[in-house]
């Protein structure tokens, strides 16, 4: 039985990956701090240990102590927009916390190290973003998840660890938090809707987006430690379809229940068109997304319908004011 540990475990992407993990008979410790997820993601069957991937003492223990075969790295503090304003604790906890875990894996000698990075890695490139494209991050969140690609690439080099790195974008799907204020659109939305609040969208709502159902995404995470094709690859996951958020507003309020009700806020410094190539994902894995976005939307309209709205957390130690948007400021 291979033993696996999945960081951000309790999260939104990391929770589906531990279930996937375990219907293919691993055996799975999560680590997670709690600040973005829930423990009640984590599925029955997993280990849970509540701790940061910054405390280099407890990553030491647990490799020790469980001889892990696989590494899933998905721990990170994933909100694009706001990390250009905390730098310092964006590099901490999406770099500095990674390094411990790819030290502590160089170290014990563990057979694959799974990675979710971002296609923010790409920054304001051509569309379609292929993984031969020259990464030309424009935001720290980018920065950070770049710098770990280009360290496990150099410690595979150096060391023999292997790796796969993984560039997911805008996945959507019950665990999300929609309670977060500054990343994750159709969660903000219905999150919105179900407090009776007008959806809010920065600038013209032009922006274009591939938008994917977590259980297109997770499951390919999960089985690339079994696929040879996979070691040391990089890979581009999700849809190939693109939306503007104007209409996805449209969608969402449909499913919803609910007349479209849009408060256009002053844009903010992002990536205008974002989506993908898939061509090599289907080469090694004969991936193909099943569940359209209509169909998605539905699924989880009715999951944040049990579950009820989510109070925003604010984040409260910005680091840097300047051309922070308004309404975060607020």
């Amino acid at each position: 039985m291979p033993t696996s540990l999945v960081t951000g475990g309790a999260g939104f992407i990391g929770s589906h990956i531990v279930k996937n993990l375990l219907h293919k008979g691993h055996k799975v410790i999560v680590l997670d701090d709690l600040s973005e997820g829930f423990k009640d993601n984590v599925p029955v069957g997993a280990d849970f240990i509540n701790g940061s991937i910054l405390h280099n003492e407890l990553i030491l223990s647990l490799f020790n102590k469980y001889k892990f075969d696989y590494v899933f790295h998905l721990a990170a503090y994933a909100a694009e927009g706001l990390s250009s304003f905390i730098k310092h604790f964006n590099y901490q906890n999406n770099l500095i916390g990674s390094i411990n875990l790819i030290n502590a894996s160089v170290n014990f000698d563990i057979k694959g190290f799974v990675f979710t990075s971002s296609i923010a890695v790409y920054g304001p490139v051509q569309t379609p973003m292929a993984e031969t494209t020259i990464p030309q991050p424009e935001d720290s969140y980018g920065i950070a998840k770049l710098a770990v690609e280009m360290e496990l690439k150099a410690s595979q080099m150096m060391f023999g660890l292997d790796y796969t790195i993984f560039r997911p974008h805008n996945v959507y799907g019950e665990h999300q938090n929609i309670g977060d204020p500054y990343r994750n659109v159709i969660g903000i939305f219905m999150n919105q809707i179900m407090q009776n609040k007008p959806m809010t969208i920065f600038g013209d709502g032009q922006q274009t987006r591939a938008f994917t159902y977590i259980s297109d995404v997770a499951p390919v995470i999960a089985e690339s430690v079994n696929n040879p094709e996979a070691r040391n690859q990089v890979f581009n996951v999700g849809s190939d379809k693109f939306y503007d958020l104007n209409d996805l507003a449209e969608k969402v309020s449909k499913v919803m229940g609910v007349q479209k009700e849009i408060v256009y806020l002053p844009p903010r410094n992002e990536v205008k068109h974002a989506y993908c190539s898939h061509e090599r994902l289907q080469r090694a894995f004969g991936y193909k997304p099943t569940i359209e976005l209509e169909e998605g939307l539905e699924m989880m309209a009715k999951w944040v319908g049990r579950i009820g709205p989510r109070r925003s957390a604010v984040y409260k130690s910005v680091e840097i004011s300047k051309n922070l948007p308004p309404n975060w400021a607020k």
